[in-house]
């Protein structure tokens, strides 16, 4: 696996069956059935051509009767998992499968989310769903910074700003969130130093750079 893989594996807690929604090649779910950290698992995956990869990978263990795949937009196919995983995705796409499977389906009482953006989208949909969150932070990985969402089900309250950052973020911001934020800080600012940027553009820079000031 990747080091990003890892590390959102590092973050699944152990459960009875896991479903990993858009498994890709499917290395996650082996990972949880070698860990032992799962009994049995579902890769799913809206392309049969993807699923492929992860049936081919998973061979062994489905026909040992552990893994079972299945070709499913979101939820739409999976039932009976106690924890998900979605992650690779865009915030807007995550957010319609969560939104979608609360309608026809059922969510599993744990989630791991990773979007690829719109991570304040996400916090909003998954509190909506009533989600409390157990751990949301930054990690950096091969060059590029991911956000990392670990919900179980239970109410929940976010701060304006925890929405936009994440709680961990806001109240322990880690040094991958600290570098993250003054990378941000800092090409917004050279920005600025362009004359020729429209004032409301500016004031809305302004806006940006003030947020993140108190995190550099």
């Amino acid at each position: 696996m990747t080091d990003r893989l890892k590390k959102i594996y590092e973050k699944i807690p152990r459960c009875e069956t896991f479903a990993d929604i858009g498994c890709d090649h499917g290395y996650i779910a082996k990972a949880m059935l070698m860990g032992s950290k799962c009994k049995n698992v579902i890769v799913s995956d809206v392309s049969e051509k993807c699923l492929a990869k992860a049936q081919t990978l998973l061979s062994r263990f489905i026909e040992n009767g552990v893994a079972r795949s299945v070709v499913s937009d979101g939820f739409d196919k999976v039932r009976s998992c106690d924890c998900a995983l979605i992650a690779g995705m865009g915030g807007e796409e995550i957010c319609s499968i969560l939104d979608r499977a609360r309608k026809t389906a059922s969510l599993p009482e744990n989630l791991v989310l990773q979007p690829m953006k719109n991570c304040d989208k996400v916090r909003k949909c998954a509190l909506s769903n009533g989600y409390f969150f157990v751990s949301d932070a930054v990690f950096y990985s091969a060059g590029k910074y991911y956000n990392l969402i670990v919900l179980k089900k239970g109410d929940d309250f976010l701060s304006d700003e925890e929405i936009e950052f994440g709680r961990d973020n806001v109240k322990n911001p880690s040094p991958d969130f600290k570098k993250m934020i003054k990378e941000e800080y800092l090409k917004l600012s050279k920005f600025l130093e362009n004359e020729s940027i429209s004032q409301s553009v500016r004031e809305e820079l302004l806006q940006k750079t003030e947020k993140l000031e108190k995190y550099v």
